[in-house]
């Protein structure tokens, strides 16, 4: 009989790695890949669909598709638990929006299982703040965004009222949307809503003491210096301590009041990550996993990007959680996860740092270089650091399709935005 992998997490990590290990021969794998969705988009462009300023199609794949093009097999439906006695995950009921059941709750087999269900924002149990904020985690909810941003723009657009929104978290996700946002305005002006941009107020809240926290002070000025000349209003020693209908309430009293609210702070793994008994955990729920990316109390589970914890030999903190690292994660698990199913002796997994980039919605971009080569630690600006953005996108397509589908899926972008909006416009 096959050796049956399930991969939990249909992300970058989890869905490179299903196709990776369904070509294996040696040995045979039966690779099953779960995901509550029915299709793949790369998570740094989740902020580009909630603002509206990239549609979902063009830049979604199919899971089903991909499954089929690949050879693994797809499952959908949510993850609510691990039983690691009887090597089973459990998969809730799925309904649609009207409570009818659409998948009963089941059960699935296990020989090994890879963890690669990605990470959540972090609310740190801030009161109000799950039952009056929007998060962006994932293409459902990044659409979801969406459909309600459309319908308060609209309002405001008819009303001529002002539309606040608040982003709490200031790291890459926040800055990325909120310049987002004002270029979806600007859009929008282009195509007849006069008026709409000045009756944008956006505020960015940030409770550290500046804005882009794992990025260099440089990089965080200069984006800093960026989003006010646009118009947003960036406040940054300012930690959150409740949430409600109509906005959020600070530590030091002020209130910020907001019409939609978004929740883009912290990270933590999933639930039922956080809950698998008998596994190590960190602080945010993550899975410890040693330098094979296997769990230390378990052989038989494996976990990758955001939701595993590694720290490396050579550094005093966790990998950081990005889609570089999940990307080198995938890539190795899929090379050395056979080998050592053959018992095989293998090399532990290493961690280059390439840098890293943030783009302000078009209006300008910034990144550093990695830590090796000729222009070690360099930093980059403007179109380079764009066109930088743009080519980790490409990259992405291109393992999962092929140079050949992913550089023709690249003609094909540029050649019907030259005839259509590339935005949601309708």
């Amino acid at each position: 009989m096959k050796h049956r992998v399930v991969i939990v997490g249909g992300g970058v990590a989890g869905l490179d790695l299903a196709g990776q290990l369904a070509r294996s021969k040696q040995p045979e794998l039966d690779v099953t890949l779960i995901d509550r969705e029915s299709a793949h988009v790369w998570k740094p462009m989740l902020h580009t669909i909630a603002a509206g300023t990239a549609d979902t199609f063009p830049n979604q794949t199919a899971y089903l598709v991909q499954a089929r093009r690949r050879g693994f097999r797809f499952e959908p439906g949510e993850v609510v638990g691990v039983d690691r006695q009887s090597h089973e995950v459990e998969i809730a009921l799925m309904v649609d929006g009207e409570g009818c059941e659409l998948v009963p709750a089941r059960k699935i087999a296990y020989d090994t299982l890879v963890l690669a269900a990605g990470s959540r924002a972090n609310d740190f149990g801030t009161p109000g703040a799950s039952e009056h904020c929007m998060t962006i985690d994932s293409r459902h909810e990044a659409i979801a965004c969406n459909d309600h941003l459309r319908i308060l723009m609209l309002k405001a657009i008819a009303s001529g009222n002002t539309l606040s929104i608040a982003i709490v978290g200031a790291g890459a996700t926040g800055v990325e949307l909120a310049s987002e946002l004002i270029r979806l305005a600007d859009i929008l002006e282009q195509h007849g809503a006069s008026g709409l941009r000045k009756g944008l107020k956006i505020s960015l809240i940030e409770s550290q003491s500046r804005i882009l926290g794992p990025f260099p002070d440089k990089i965080a000025a200069a984006a800093s210096e960026v989003l006010e000349d646009l118009g947003i209003d960036v406040l940054t020693h300012a930690p959150v301590q409740s949430a409600d209908a109509q906005g959020f309430v600070l530590a030091d009293g002020r209130r910020i009041d907001a019409e939609l609210r978004i929740w883009a702070a912290g990270v933590r793994a999933p639930e039922f990550i956080a809950g698998i008994e008998g596994l190590e955990h960190s602080r945010l729920g993550q899975v410890v996993v040693g330098p094979t990316l296997m769990s230390a109390q378990d052989p038989a589970i494996f976990a990758l990007g955001d939701c595993a914890s590694l720290t490396l030999p050579d550094r005093t903190s966790p990998l950081p959680t990005t889609a570089q690292a999940a990307y080198q994660q995938s890539f190795y698990l899929g090379r050395q996860l056979p080998r050592m199913l053959n018992d095989y002796p293998v090399p532990a997994f290493r961690y280059h740092d390439f840098g890293s980039l943030v783009s302000l919605g078009g209006y300008d971009a910034y990144g550093t270089l990695g830590r090796f080569g000729l222009f070690r630690g360099g930093f980059l600006k403007g179109r380079v650091a764009q066109l930088g953005h743009a080519l980790l996108y490409r990259r992405h397509q291109a393992r999962l399709y092929g140079p050949v589908r992913g550089s023709l899926l690249w003609l094909a972008d540029c050649v019907g935005g030259a005839i259509r909006p590339t935005q949601r416009l309708g």
